[in-house]
Formats: structure tokens, C-alpha cells, sequence
């Protein structure tokens, strides 16, 4: 079926990971790839497709070629991880095939994916039929990797479970994997963000100039067929995409003899391509036309797309479909209703007025801000936990994959300690993408207690499920610290109860739940005990890297937020043993340690107590005093 074609044209692509989410109308790509894998294809069912969509970033962040699959309502699961993907960008090619079920005749919504594409800002691709359904998922791959983005190829009901003819014979070539290789372009911080949005901005008009001379979108013309016997007319234009193109020449095939006689000249428009819109073909084809009809499925995506270039163009072509009510509003295309529809069209054709969306517009920021970049507090546990990660890992491979919230925090220098960081739940399904094509490196996932229990779960689950060597960490601050403190499971808090920290009997113990989900090592530190932290990771690097697989293990670091905490006696240096080394400063970046007339000193207004500092000095020169 068009599934199978799918599935076989990524392995013709030489894809390396392959996950996805059940759901009809597109369970059987995922099973094809399972039962025709050559093996060198990493695939998986993940437990939802937010996770499928992180695991196949974190493999294509690190240069392999990932196809993920869903359902149309699944892409809701994943939308956080699709809106961030495009302002990071790929490096192997990530293809998201989402089938899209018009009706809908298995599904509980009729949502159309284009919308999505367009919402997300990534190329998205429309097979009229399976076969076209196996050439764009070929040269999806292609157009990810040619401009850096995830690519979606948006089947519908009747192109998966069409059966066809395709089996072609090739020999499985694993597409290279280069390997991650770090930099600020992976860290959704809001001035990447920034960047990342000119960077899309620049991307869809390269892509929508080669849309518009791609094979997938198609001007054809088709003469009047009543011979010298026809009036003259202005053409009629006919535009379609996805099955209603196939449908549409199906039906104008199947015209009798006397409405063939009938018909005028036509232009027909194919569009393989919604968005980016392929702008200028449009432009030419409605040039001299005077009418339009469309047929589509679902949403009048071709219909306003069109509507908005004739405005443009200034061209007084008047577009109907869906919104004028001449072809159908929802559920699916038939060729008898598109033949139907023509013949009403063409008997009595009530035009109706044109619509131009007024011209978007953007402000540009006039005042040239300083930079002040967020750091951790001075106090906060996260500093010791990634310092301690740091030096265990010392001379290793080691890639480190965080969450949003203010762990994120320690990808600033000194400490330089994350990879990724995508949306939430990804720190722990990024790396297990990354694990897959590059086994000989140490893959941490690192998330907040908070995130732990918002997106973590089904990721910690999806390592334990399909056994991946990932070191999974909870940065267990005891609160939700980032957006301002507030309460979630793990602290037993809610909001209509007047329960503490103290007496709250149903919080919820992340090391309990890892240990029920399946993960065979867990361990719980303190990371302000620095010696017995790095231990406790060195053990889990020895797991996850040893013997046959045990799957991920688990490292709770367990110390409060400073905003939950209270401030312990300050430390100061000992300016008769301290040598300047500044490794205090070097090691760890804490706002508390300064210079000061050249002295290295404690900041006594910023200190918190945490005494890390105080096991880093090789002279001992830091501590309480007597």
C-alpha cells in the first residue's frame, strides 16, 4: 500500500532512525520498516510521538537521517518539539510523514496538516497518489538536509491504503553519520530564537523559488474540446492538490460525450507543494484567467493561497471553492462529486467577490539593548550537579542533553554543560535519538523535577521500554523554580490545598517512580556532597556503557532552590593561602565569588552557603571562619 511506498523510499533513502506512534491511517509505515529492515535501521515505536519526533531530532542533530510517523491528531502530541525544530535546524534529514484523514474515517478531528506546516514554517509536501507519495518522501530527504529543516510529507487516507505496484529493487545504503558537533545553534535560547526565525524568514523563499519549478506542481493546459463549433472564452482555470488532483482528471476523463462537448478551455494547476505556496506559478497560471474553481480536502488552503497571490498580483482572477460554496466543505473528495461539481460550475457559475488578507507587518527593533544573559544563582544546586557531571566525565565522550527550565542555564561558560535543549520532555528523549547512531558516547539527559513529571515520564518510560544506554537526570531543586516557584507533584503542593512541604504526604518521589518504570540502577545524591556526586555518576557511566544492555540508569540530584531554602553561613578565602589560581571563578561561575583589587573574595550580600567552592580550592583556602 502507499504506506509500504513510503517506508520503502526512506529505506532507499538510506535512513538510519525510524519511530513513530501508532495511529490509522499511517500505522503501517513503521511496521513496513520493521519487517523489511536490512539491518542497519534503528526502529522503534515510541511511547507517544512527541518523543518520536525528540529521538529523531537528537539522531538528526548528530547527521543521521530520521523518519518519523503519526497520525494527523498525533502532530498535536508534538507540536512543542515541531515548533522549536525549525529555529534550530537539522543536519541529517528529518522527514515527519503526518497522514491527514479527511472524512474522517478513523479519526476524532478533521484537521488539515498543511496548516500545521505553514504554522511550524516547514516545507510540506502533498502526494496526489502513492506512487508520487514514494518520489516525495525520496526528495524529502533531499530538501531537509539541501536547507537545514524538517520537511513534512502529508498523506491522506486514500494515498496510505491505496495498493499499488512498487517494489523496487535496491540495495540498503546507510546514509553516513557525521556526528554531533557542539554548538550555541542547538540551544533554543532567545536569541538563537531570534536568529533562527531570520534564519527561516531567509529559508522559504529559497524554498518556494524551487517549488515553483519542481515535478511535484504542474501547469497543464487543455483545449476546448467542442472543435470550431466552441464559443470563444475566456479559460477556466481548475486547481487541485493532494488525491483531489487525481480525482480531478479521473473525472474530467469520465465526462460523456455531450459534457465534453461542453466544456471550455481549461488551465489546470497541480499543487504538490502548499507551503512555502509556490508563488509564481501561481501568478502565471491565473495571468489571463477570469475564473478558478478548487478542489481540496479539508481546509481552503489552495483556495486562500491563490485569493492571496491574485491580490498581489494584482490580477483580476475570482477564486471559488470551499468558501464560495461551490465544492465540498468537509469530509473527502470523490471522483463523482468533483465531476458533479465541474458540471455545476459549468452550467451556472455565480461568481463571488475576492478576498485579499491586508499585507502582514513586522516590527523591527530600533534600540540596541546590552546583553544581560540569565545565570544560575549564586547557591544553585544545578551549578554543582553539571560541575560534578564535568569532572566525572573528564576525558570521555560525553554529549548533554537538557530541558527548559533553569538547568538550561549551564550552558554558559564556565561550566558549557548543554548540548540540546529542544522543549520540554526532550532532555530525555534527544539523546536517546543520539544513542542510537552514536553508541560510543555517553548520553545524559538532564530535566528538572518539575519537567520530570510534566514531559519526562514518557520519556524515561521510552528508554526502559526499548532498553537505551542514556544516564537519565533529575535536578531535583524541590520546586518549579524558572517561572516562580510554584508547586508541582513532587512537593505535594497543590494549588486548592494548604498543605507544606513537611506534612504533604502524596508527593510524588521521582526515584521511586524511575525504579517502578523499569530503570535497574537509580541512585539518589546530594550535589553539594561533590566526591560522592562524581562517584555516584562515574557508576552510572560504568552501567550504561558495560556488559549487554540494561537500559538507562538514573541520577537524582536532590538539593533545594535557594527560594526554598535558607541561606547557611557564608564561606570567605583565606587571602594568606590563596594563590589567584581563580579556579573557583574558572570552575564554576558563581556570581559570588569575585574580584576584588585584585583579591579573590566572597560576595557576603550574594553567598548562599552551598560550600561548593570549598571543595574545589586546591589550597584549601576557602571555608567558614572559627
Amino acid at each position: 500500500m502507499g504506506n509500504a511506498a513510503i517506508a520503502l523510499a526512506a529505506l532507499k533513502a538510506g535512513v538510519n532512525v525510524a519511530c513513530g506512534y501508532p495511529g490509522t491511517p499511517s500505522s503501517e509505515i513503521i511496521e513496513t520498516l520493521s519487517a523489511r529492515n536490512p539491518g542497519g535501521v534503528y526502529v522503534e515505536w515510541s511511547d507517544n510521538e512527541k518523543v518520536a519526533l525528540e529521538l529523531a531530532a537528537g539522531a538528526s542533530f548528530s547527521g543521521a537521517r530520521s523518519i518519523v510517523t503519526m497520525k494527523l491528531v498525533g502532530l498535536n502530541v508534538a507540536a512543542d518539539a515541531l515548533m522549536s525544530l525549525p529555529y534550530l535546524g537539522v543536519t541529517g534529514g528529518l522527514v515527519l510523514v503526518v497522514a491527514d484523514d479527511p472524512g474522517p474515517i478513523s479519526s476524532q478531528t478533521e484537521q488539515d496538516t498543511r496548516q500545521f506546516a505553514a504554522f511550524a514554517k516547514v516545507p510540506c509536501l502533498d502526494p496526489a497518489t502513492p506512487e508520487e507519495a514514494y518520489q516525495m518522501t525520496l526528495a524529502a530527504f533531499e530538501l531537509s538536509e539541501r536547507h537545514g529543516t524538517p520537511v513534512l510529507v502529508r498523506p491522506t487516507t486514500r494515498i496510505c491504503h491505496s495498493s499499488i505496484a512498487l517494489d523496487p529493487a535496491f540495495d540498503y545504503q546507510p546514509h553516513p553519520v557525521a556526528g554531533f558537533e557542539r554548538g550555541s545553534r542547538w540551544v533554543v535560547f532567545p536569541r538563537r530564537a531570534y536568529q533562527g526565525h531570520l534564519e527561516i524568514l531567509e529559508r522559504l523563499p529559497q524554498v518556494m523559488s524551487e517549488f515553483a519549478a519542481s515535478p511535484f506542481n504542474a501547469i497543464l493546459n487543455r483545449p476546448a474540446t467542442g472543435g470550431a463549433a466552441a464559443p470563444a472564452a475566456t479559460p477556466v482555470g481548475i486547481a487541485a492538490g493532494g488525491i483531489s488532483w487525481a480525482y480531478l482528471l479521473d473525472a474530467l476523463a469520465l465526462q460523456d460525450a455531450e459534457q465534453q462537448a461542453a466544456l471550455p478551455e481549461l488551465r489546470l494547476l497541480k499543487v504538490g507543494t502548499p507551503f512555502p505556496f509556490p508563488d509564481q506559478l501561481a501568478a502565471d497560471f491565473l495571468t489571463g484567467l477570469g475564473e478558478v474553481l478548487v478542489f481540496e480536502e479539508l481546509e481552503p488552503w489552495i483556495e486562500n493561497e491563490l485569493t492571496r497571490v491574485a491580490g498581489a498580483c494584482h490580477l483580476p482572477a475570482i477564486i471559488q471553492g470551499k468558501l464560495t460554496g461551490h465544492t465540498t466543505l468537509a469530509g473527502e473528495n470523490t471522483v463523482t462529486a468533483i465531476r458533479d461539481q465541474l458540471l455545476g460550475f459549468f452550467s451556472s457559475s455565480q461568481p463571488a467577490a475576492a478576498s485579499t488578507p491586508a499585507a502582514a507587518t513586522s516590527a523591527q527593533p530600533t534600540v540596541n539593548l546590552p546583553a544581560r544573559p540569565p545565570i544560575l544563582c549564586a547557591g544553585c544546586p544545578h551549578r554543582a550537579s553539571y560541575y560534578a557531571i564535568k569532572r566525572a566525565m573528564r576525558g570521555k565522550p560525553g554529549v548533554y542533553c537538557a530541558d527548559i527550565g533553569c538547568y538550561t542555564l549551564g550552558n554558559a561558560m564556565p561550566l558549557d554543560m548543554v548540548d540540546t535543549c529542544v522543549c520540554m520532555g526532550a532532555g530525555f528523549t534527544v539523546p536517546q535519538g543520539m544513542a542510537r547512531v552514536q553508541p560510543d558516547k555517553v548520553h545524559f539527559g538532564l530535566m528538572g523535577d518539575s519537567t520530570f513529571f510534566a514531559s519526562g515520564l514518557t520519556g524515561a518510560a521510552n528508554a526502559v521500554y526499548n532498553q537505551t544506554r542514556v544516564i537519565l537526570c533529575v535536578l531535583d531543586n524541590r520546586i518549579t523554580a524558572m517561572t516562580g516557584a510554584q508547586p508541582h507533584p513532587g512537593t505535594g503542593i497543590r494549588m486548592s490545598s494548604d498543605a507544606t512541604p513537611a506534612d504533604a504526604a502524596n508527593a510524588l518521589d521521582a526515584a521511586a517512580i524511575l525504579r517502578a518504570m523499569g530503570v535497574r540502577q537509580v541512585q539518589e545524591v546530594n550535589p553539594f556532597e561533590l566526591q560522592a556526586t562524581i562517584e555516584a555518576i562515574r557508576e552510572a557511566v560504568r552501567f550504561v556503557s558495560e556488559g549487554e544492555p540494561q537500559g538507562p540508569s538514573a541520577i537524582v540530584f536532590k538539593a533545594p532552590c535557594i527560594t526554598v531554602s535558607k541561606p547557611q553561613p557564608a564561606p570567605e578565602v583565606d587571602q594568606g593561602k590563596c594563590t589567584r589560581c581563580k579556579l573557583c571563578i574558572k570552575a564554576i561561575g558563581c556570581p559570588a565569588i569575585v574580584v576584588h583589587k585584585g583579591d579573590v573574595v566572597i560576595d557576603q550580600q550574594q553567598c548562599y552557603g552551598c560550600h561548593l567552592c570549598e571543595q574545589i580550592c586546591p589550597q584549601n583556602a576557602i571555608g567558614v571562619p572559627s
